[in-house]
């Protein structure tokens, strides 16, 4: 959790990444490969298919700050590349996509760190939103707007994962890091083989 401080801009953007991706990482506390798998909504996305959606997320978010804006494919392959990726595959398993999503973050938080929120940047088109021409913009827009995504997918993880077995997000973190049960909390205790344990 990113508690109060007295931080610089880009370290401040940094840890609210941070806070949500961890956020992320915790709804997949103790489940089975199954219960990751679940989709308990009314959608088809489960908590392992958002935890791989996002890691592809960092993945070409690195590559962005890294190199600059990049267009998405939007031909046929490109679309069905992009819904594969909130999907675990048959032959994926979530104990998997954990190792790689740690890797990634780790490497996605490094890029962020060093990145000037104030230098120029473009943003690529996105058709889906009614934008079909790269847009020139400050690379805090495009930090901020990870920090936006990474927490619309905590909440959709959240929400799943209290569908599944009542365990909300924040109490999940509270439990890994060791927190002492009160008033408001009661840790959880996985069972054992299940996922982070």
């Amino acid at each position: 959790m990113y508690t109060p401080a007295r931080d610089d801009e880009l370290t401040g953007l940094t840890n609210y990444a941070d806070q949500q991706l961890g956020a992320l990482r915790a709804a997949l506390y103790g489940l089975t490969e199954e219960q990751a798998r679940s989709t308990p909504c009314r959608s088809s996305l489960s908590v392992g298919g958002i935890v791989k959606h996002v890691e592809q997320g960092m993945a070409g978010a690195i590559d962005r700050l890294r190199n600059g804006a990049q267009s998405p494919e939007l031909d046929e392959a490109g679309v069905a590349a992009y819904l594969d990726g909130l999907v675990l595959g048959a032959d994926e398993s979530a104990a998997e996509l954990v190792e790689r999503f740690d890797r990634t973050r780790v490497e996605f938080l490094e890029a962020l760190a060093q990145t000037d929120p104030d230098s120029e940047a473009e943003a690529p088109p996105a058709p889906w939103s009614g934008i079909y021409e790269s847009t020139p913009i400050k690379n805090r827009y495009y930090l901020v707007h990870q920090i936006e995504e990474f927490a619309r997918h905590a909440g959709h993880a959240d929400i799943i994962r209290e569908q599944i077995d009542g365990q909300s997000v924040p109490g999940l973190e509270m439990s890994m890091a060791g927190a002492p049960a009160n008033q408001f909390f009661t840790p959880f205790v996985p069972e054992p083989g299940t996922l982070l344990t």
